[in-house]
């Protein structure tokens, strides 16, 4: 089959660097004679015809906004039998000949095995646990922002003699947090992937100030447990001033950063390419350096490991 008109649409939580990709996305398939439909607010736009045509100017002036022009929402709909069909109709209606998803992938897997329309995948998500590519769109913004903040937060600990927990999202995952912690000298990382217990926590605490240090920076995914609860079990263990900080959605927004807009720009490039070449149920990664793609299912329903070797060193580079 011939490819004549793509779909874009962004779906799941929003990332630095969506935009970024739309815009590839749209002027690639330009370049190559296609017709393109944007799709807004994720599925629900899919599931409720909420479609506009696509130009090149559609796209000007968005490399380097946050978020999504496309718009996302989460669809509870596309869980079910009917709005997969729903959706399919409207792929139907308007003869997309091809999909191209940045986040979502699940909806995209169902909805390509109920319409046949093949579906490229660009992941896009802050928390980085998309498996088959070494970094997603925005993973390099939210770890840069969330730095930002605990440069800042490390000052004022720094001059109060405090310990500072600092929370970042990853509600079931610890990448976010692993990176950060690194890039950030954090004495103590907490993520779900790794048991801790409190009482090893404080005795690192107590060794630390023993050792003559004043201050620390405790990173946390939010996944890892309840941070208020570690704070008030800090401070009652050793007697120091803690002090909680939940950085939240700041990390989903913000001006991407080079590295989240040149990635988006390669994998928008490569996604026309792949319905080009005829494949049909692909995701686009990096590897190594090197851009690939995978099996779109293997990108969700496989789970994606921590680095534990970097945890490690965390550690170590803490004491």
């Amino acid at each position: 089959m011939s490819v004549r008109r793509i779909g874009v649409v962004t779906a799941g939580g929003d990332a630095p660097g969506m935009n970024a990709a739309i815009r590839s996305v749209v002027r690639s398939a330009i370049h190559n004679g296609l017709e393109v439909i944007g799709f807004e607010r994720g599925y629900v736009g899919l599931i409720n015809d909420q479609a506009r045509p696509l130009k090149a100017r559609s796209v000007s002036g968005i490399i380097n906004l946050g978020g999504t022009i496309l718009k996302t929402a989460r669809c509870e709909e596309m869980r079910t039998p009917e709005g997969i069909e729903k959706a399919a109709e409207t792929l139907k209606k308007h003869r997309i000949d091809g999909l191209i998803a940045i986040g979502g992938f699940t909806g995209a897997s169902k909805l390509h095995r109920a319409s046949g329309v093949p579906v490229i995948g660009i992941p896009a998500t802050i928390d980085n646990d998309v498996n088959g590519t070494d970094t997603t769109i925005g993973f390099d913004t939210a770890v840069n922002t969330a730095l930002s903040a605990i440069d800042k937060i490390r000052d004022t600990a720094t001059s109060h003699e405090r310990i500072f927990v600092v929370e970042v999202m990853g509600r079931k995952r610890g990448f976010l947090a692993l990176e950060v912690g690194l890039a950030g000298g954090a004495e103590i990382i907490l993520l779900p992937e790794v048991e801790f217990d409190m009482e090893r926590v404080c005795r690192k605490v107590r060794s630390a100030r023993e050792a003559g240090k004043t201050s620390e920076i405790i990173v946390m995914a939010e996944g890892a447990g309840d941070s208020h609860e570690v704070v008030r079990q800090i401070a009652e263990e050793t007697g120091l001033q803690v002090r909680l900080t939940v950085l939240g959605y700041i990390q989903r927004g913000g001006i991407p950063t080079a590295r989240s807009r040149i990635l988006a720009s390669q994998f928008g490039w490569e996604a026309v390419k792949l319905l080009l070449s005829g494949e049909k149920r692909r995701m686009v990664g990096i590897q190594k350096g090197m851009i690939c793609s995978v099996d779109l299912d293997y990108s969700w329903s496989v789970r994606k490991e921590i680095n534990l070797e970097k945890y490690k060193l965390a550690g170590i580079l803490s004491e």
